[in-house]
């Protein structure tokens, strides 16, 4: 990098404790300026402080917050903008509450397009850019009493799929993460023969993918123990 340039930005929509926290520690050590959005920012005090990040109200799924967002240089420079809100509602179908299947959608899907369109309209300008999708099992399986996160995020897979098709021969990077099992946090211990995945292991593996060389790039990538059976 040319001692006159600054360094690269990225953006995280929906930051939560899992993965995207490890991304923005992986992205922060590599020397990127970060910024965190979230609903609730107030819980994201300790990352920013380790990370150097700025924090960022928003509602993902309201457009006029999301283009508010893309109003501010963290977003409409950042080179590397990962959406990872999601929201989910379970039980038997005859049993939901149709607002609640509206806000899953809105959220894991809805919301994902919102980011993606403000993200790639700064991107195309420059040539250059990329945008992650965090997907879930429920993405390549639907699974019984979990019809809104399914729909939701076979969606948002749809929509990385398309972005992928019309945005990579342009010169934007587009990759739907399919992050396939449990995740080990906190409240979520591993018992020690890697049945649950580390999120720095998935942040390592979304980190390659934007360090990717265009003459191979990936548009979706899937990530499982070993004890999921596809």
């Amino acid at each position: 990098m040319p001692p006159s340039a600054l360094p690269p930005r990225a953006l995280i929509v929906g930051t939560g404790p899992g993965f995207s926290a490890s991304l923005a520690r992986r992205l922060a050590r590599e020397g990127y300026r970060v910024a965190l959005a979230a609903r609730d920012t107030a819980k994201l005090g300790p990352l920013a402080a380790e990370t150097g990040a700025s924090l960022h109200p928003c509602d993902a799924s309201d457009p006029a917050q999301v283009a508010a967002l893309f109003q501010q240089p963290e977003a409409t420079e950042a080179e590397v903008v990962l959406y990872n809100a999601s929201f989910r509602v379970r039980g038997p179908t005859i049993d939901l509450d149709p607002e609640d299947v509206r806000r899953t959608i809105e959220v894991c899907a809805f919301g994902a397009f919102l980011v993606a369109q403000q993200a790639a309209r700064h991107m195309l300008k420059r040539g250059q850019g990329t945008i992650l999708l965090t997907g879930a099992s429920a993405g390549v399986k639907g699974f019984r009493q979990s019809a809104p996160f399914a729909m939701g995020k076979f969606a948002l897979r749809g929509l990385g799929q398309a972005l992928a098709r019309e945005l990579h021969p342009q010169g934007v990077h587009v990759v739907h993460i399919v992050v396939d099992g449990g995740i080990r946090s906190e409240r979520r211990h591993d018992p020690g023969d890697n049945t649950l995945i580390d999120p720095d292991a998935i942040a390592e593996a979304a980190f390659a993918a934007i360090r990717q060389h265009r003459s191979a790039w990936a548009a979706e990538i899937e990530l499982r123990p070993w004890v999921e059976t596809f």
